[in-house]
């Protein structure tokens, strides 16, 4: 048993990152890069669809207050992923600081469990990217085939009536191919197109808030919070919270700088701006778009699949006749542009997790060594990421949306409660290591942030954790017949072992 917690020491890994030559990976990141990759994570799904939908069913108007604490819940877990990225600069995210803290055995679950968010969860935004795809060729007059525009068996609905049964997603397929030869090609490269879309994106939200507000009635607005029904998580203060669950999704993705920490020219410093920088400007623009949307219509008219195409449908009607009419009349095509460009830099963030993942895993022997190998050109970990993309597009072009969404949550919170729970650990065992950031209130911001984070696992459903405890399984599984075999750290067990008893 004691074997398998064998650590990681900080010193190691920080030897490790320092390599230089053609086998490591190329330090190329800034903080605008990082924040840029921060914000490309989260603006995504969430803004689009699940801001409105918590509002219908959960909070009403207060759905501005589910965003704030939601953002509080996350900035929780920032500020421990911070402490992580500054003081251990190495690729590998949630993965190393595991090993590092808890042992080996538990950065193979974290590593296994991160499948599930970067992996898993391209492949649920991949799929997003080619329903606003379809949607936006659709307002052109084009038809994409329906049978080729969504997992199989699913009813697809003709623009001149009547439904087809889909059989492959090949926009989710083609957009994942696109981003993996983009990923492969360099991190500087991607990180430059990333925040480009980044930049479409904020400016698209942006306009959304600014004439969405010149024809917001007030009245929507009240009552604020309304009143209880009775049962527990719809409207109240109970549904604010539920709410704020619920909408938890839309900040996933803000731990993904972490993986980036070894490609940052400064990750003491740029590392703690990158996380908690996007964090707080995605937070700000979450509370003014959900304010807007709420004051545009009657919150119960936003439980649909497209909410912010409502809000923004009900702006338009009421700028008619007025000198914002022209500019109005865009907006709904505004609204899938944002779309598309959010989708599409989430992925890119998602894919390029991933990998360095693997990268990691493969360093210390617990995957094969061709997981970290580096592009001689391009210093990149291309293999992985080729095969990472391979895995998202079958997923992404066979998987329902529902399935993979929900598998996305639970491992990032399981990810932010081993992350909480190692802050912790790695404050008792290494009290003197320099840390150019630090957690503040520790142990209670960590313990707060495991707790927060598990409780919101515990409130997904049994059919989710009945697929997380499956996938944990066979990870556990493959430890055991290659994992532990080969990893490096306990062939150095071994060695020790051996010259005691020489």
């Amino acid at each position: 048993m004691a074997n398998l917690l064998v650590r990681k020491s900080i010193e190691t890994l920080k030897a490790e990152a320092a390599a230089s030559g053609e086998h490591t990976l190329k330090r190329a990141l800034g903080p605008t890069n990082l924040v840029a990759l921060g914000i490309g994570a989260i603006i995504g799904t969430g803004i689009f669809v699940l801001t409105g939908q918590a509002a219908a069913a959960h909070a009403g108007p207060a759905i501005v207050i589910s965003m704030v604490l939601a953002g509080i819940v996350s900035a929780l877990a920032g500020l421990c992923y911070s402490e992580f990225a500054s003081t251990v600069p190495v690729a590998g995210s949630a993965y190393t600081y595991g090993y590092a803290t808890l042992g080996e055995f538990f950065a193979w679950i974290i590593g296994w469990d991160l499948i599930l968010e970067y992996a898993l969860g391209a492949a649920t935004v991949a799929v997003g990217w080619s329903g606003y795809l379809v949607s936006i060729l659709k307002d052109f007059g084009i038809q994409f085939p329906a049978a080729l525009s969504a997992a199989p068996g699913t009813v697809v609905q003709l623009t001149g009536g009547g439904s087809a049964t889909a059989v492959f997603n090949l926009p989710a397929v083609l957009i994942t191919i696109a981003v993996t030869i983009l990923l492969v090609i360099g991190i500087k490269e991607s990180a430059n197109v990333n925040s480009v879309i980044v930049v479409i994106k904020v400016l698209v939200v942006l306009a959304i808030i600014a004439a969405g507000v010149m024809f917001v009635n007030s009245a929507n607005w009240s009552p604020f919070i309304p009143e209880n029904t009775g049962n527990f998580g719809e409207f109240g203060w109970s549904g604010i919270m539920r709410g704020a669950a619920v909408i938890f999704f839309a900040y996933i993705g803000f731990d993904a700088v972490s993986t980036a920490a070894q490609e940052a020219k400064d990750p003491q410093r740029d590392m703690p701006i990158g996380i908690l920088g996007s964090l707080a400007i995605c937070t700000v623009l979450y509370v003014l778009v959900s304010g807007v949307m709420v004051g545009l219509v009657p919150y119960k008219e936003l439980g649909v699949a497209a909410p912010m195409a409502v809000a923004v449908d009900a702006a338009r009607l009421k700028s008619e006749g007025t000198s914002w009419a022209g500019f109005m009349s865009w907006m709904p095509f505004l609204v899938k542009l944002g779309a598309i460009a959010g989708l599409s830099s989430t992925m890119v963030v998602m894919i390029l997790g991933q990998p360095r993942i693997f990268f990691s895993m493969g360093n210390d022997g617990l995957l094969p060594s061709w997981a970290s190998k580096v592009h001689p050109k391009f210093r990149t970990p291309w293999i992985t990421t080729i095969i990472t993309g391979i895995v998202v597009a079958i997923a992404a072009g066979f998987t329902p949306i529902g399935v993979l969404g929900e598998l996305v949550s639970i491992g990032t919170l399981m990810a932010f409660v081993i992350v909480s729970i190692g802050i912790i650990f790695m404050r008792y065992q290494n009290p003197d290591l320099p840390r150019a950031f630090k957690t503040p209130l520790v142990p209670l911001v960590p313990a707060l942030s495991a707790i927060v984070s598990f409780a919101l696992m515990a409130s997904l459903g049994w059919h989710t954790w009945r697929r997380l405890i499956i996938w944990m399984v066979i990870g556990v599984v493959l430890y055991f017949v290659y994992g532990y075999r080969h990893s490096k750290a306990q062939r150095g067990l071994a060695g020790k072992d051996k010259v005691m008893a020489d």
